[in-house]
């Protein structure tokens, strides 16, 4: 029918209506808050990075030209080979803040191996980039995704590679052509699907500008109240972009304020499990697997199952559990009310991006997993490796009939301590500070940016090659040798009727001795322990500035209380008593770590 207008999605919109003049105004007043919070880098330094992907790209044919000059290779060939430069995540999104790094691939043919990669492309970047224009290279050829990372003139970049079973890798590659999958081993797909996902999604929304600006604001949300990351059970960043698509098909014609009103209304009031998908499933010849709860079990458990539109389709969101869900669907519903508010004009938008109070509120109780290692390097994939598995523990705790919620914070805190005997390292791992190194600033896990913690953390962490590196001297001529740490740390909610003394005893040690057993794990080398830990005692470093650590409450003594001295006192109504997480603690310490 003529003039008939296109559907976006699996199903028709809800509303094609154009904006207001209203919705335009507050779509602007969304930009430039925005701006305001630091979400849009200056002009010079897109420029910047755009230059930098031209000059990668040079060095992506170069790299593919010496390989196939030194397999012997004829001219005719060496010439047409070709070679190409992907970008995907957020970059290629386009909703990406100062700062971020730049995922980028390079595609190769047949001829060039994953190994040519990892031995001639660092000398190549050397060769080819101007001279001191790489500040950081870090090869990571275990990695589930392997990469090299990389610092150029303050640009972080991750180059991964993949090759595809055809002769030649022309300039106009189409690289959601499912044909290319043909021949490609499980590497080789992952590697390809985080371009093909990102191409795909930008295909099926409405209006680009609408959903950048409609994406930055849920990312920059979805971080503040630390609802961020796939790795400890949320949504990372690929997964709220899909999200934010869907509701851009559903209002096509809206602007980013709107689609973000829309956005808390509907993704939290979801017919969960009900997938959210972009497009319908697509059959391919390859048969590669695909989600389909019906064909297989395992899909069928998924809780929130957010769905990548490119063959093969994945759920990118398979992480979430139980408590996840039930905070993120919370989060949700707190945005609808602000937005609803900001619509009225009762609010502004800046009131959608206030911090999470993890830390400063939320909760009384908290777990504290502390990995640590003799080095910096053997600390890095050991954190990495128990951040990839802390959730199960989560998971157990949920399982604990005293426990209404239990909260992983979405991020880890990477100390460095100074210790001189057995004795200082096992304090350091019950959570004491006093031997923490005062000139070395505690980093969030996200802002280290460590390559081999994200290798390990986000990839099969059960088969990777860990990297523990050596030990280190001791310091400055002293006794103390250095200790690195990093702690997870879990808020705990008691459940209103709950009459029974907590007790995470046996979750605890059955997560522990299981890490403990992995192959991951060198004795001597690396530890882990769990401790407990109140809101009046969480170290200064987890708050930040403005931040007031919670103070502990002063005993209310009634008369009644008074006269049985040895009765034991209760948080609260929960009747949890007084000593059960202190008891937990001294019988951990009783036990010695591992």
């Amino acid at each position: 029918m003529a003039g008939q207008q296109r559907q976006w999605g699996t199903t028709p919109s809800i509303s094609s209506a154009l904006p207001t003049e209203k919705e335009i105004l507050q779509d602007e007043e969304l930009t430039e808050e925005l701006k305001r919070q630091g979400q849009f880098e200056a002009p010079g330094e897109t420029t910047k990075k755009q230059a930098l992907l031209v000059q990668l790209q040079k060095i992506a044919i170069e790299f593919v030209k010496l390989v196939c000059r030194n397999n012997g290779l004829p001219t005719s060939i060496i010439d047409s080979a070709g070679g190409k430069i992907f970008t995907y995540g957020s970059y290629r999104l386009g909703a990406y803040a100062p700062g971020s790094d730049i995922d980028t691939l390079v595609v190769a043919p047949r001829h060039v191996t994953r190994e040519d990669f990892f031995e001639h492309m660092p000398s190549i970047l050397e060769r080819m980039l101007p001279s001191g224009a790489i500040e950081e290279m870090k090869p990571v050829p275990e990695a589930y995704v392997p990469i090299i990372k990389l610092m150029i003139s303050g640009t972080d970049i991750d180059l991964n590679f993949t090759r595809l079973a055809i002769p030649a890798v022309p300039w106009d590659l189409d690289v959601k052509d499912t044909n290319l999958l043909r021949g490609l081993d499980d590497r080789e797909l992952r590697a390809l699907n985080g371009p093909r996902v990102a191409d795909e999604l930008l295909q099926l929304v409405p209006q680009k500008k609408t959903f950048r600006t409609a994406l930055r604001a849920i990312k920059l949300w979805a971080q503040r109240r630390a609802v961020y990351g796939n790795i400890v059970g949320f949504p990372g960043g690929v997964a709220w972009g899909m999200l934010v698509a869907r509701v851009c098909q559903l209002y096509p014609q809206a602007t980013g304020s709107v689609i973000v009103m829309k956005f808390f209304r509907i993704i939290g009031r979801w017919n969960w499990p009900q997938p959210i998908l972009l497009k319908e499933s697509e059959d391919h010849p390859i048969q590669a697997r695909v989600w389909n709860p019906r064909l297989y079990p395992t899909d069928k458990y998924h809780l929130m199952p957010i769905i990548t539109p490119a063959y093969p389709a994945m759920c990118a969101t398979h992480n979430i559990g139980p408590t996840t869900k039930k905070i993120i669907i919370q989060e949700l519903e707190r945005g609808g009310d602000i937005t609803d508010k900001i619509s009225f004009g009762r609010l502004q938008w800046k009131d959608l991006f206030t911090k999470h109070t993890y830390f400063t509120k939320d909760y009384k109780y908290y777990l504290s997993i502390i990995s640590g290692s003799t080095s910096k390097d053997a600390q890095a994939s050991w954190s990495g490796f128990v951040e990839s598995k802390v959730r199960l523990l989560v998971q157990s705790l949920e399982t604990q009939g005293s426990i209404a919620v239990a909260r992983l914070f979405n991020k880890g805190f990477a100390r460095e301590h100074r210790c001189q005997d057995d004795n200082e390292v096992s304090a350091v791992l019950h959570g004491e500070m006093q031997y923490q190194a005062s000139n070395v600033k505690t980093e969030t896990t996200d802002n280290l940016k460590d390559p081999l913690h994200n290798a390990v953390a986000q990839g099969d962490a059960d088969t990777a090659n860990m990297a523990n590196g050596k030990d280190e001297p001791p310091q400055n001529g002293t006794e103390s040798h250095a200790f690195y740490t990093t702690t997870y740390y879990v808020g705990i909610e008691l459940a209103e009727d709950s009459t029974k003394k907590l007790d995470v005893s046996e979750q605890s040690r059955d997560w522990k001795e299981q890490q403990c057993r992995s192959a991951n794990f060198e004795e001597g080398r690396n530890y882990l322990n769990i401790a407990a830990t109140r809101s009046y005692d969480l170290p200064l470093d987890v708050f930040t500035a403005g931040e007031e650590r919670p103070t502990r409450a002063k005993k209310k003594t009634s008369a009644k209380k008074a006269s049985a001295p040895g009765q034991k006192r209760s948080f609260d109504a929960s009747g949890m008593e007084d000593s059960s997480i202190a008891n937990e603690a001294k019988r951990i310490r009783s036990e010695g770590t591992a």
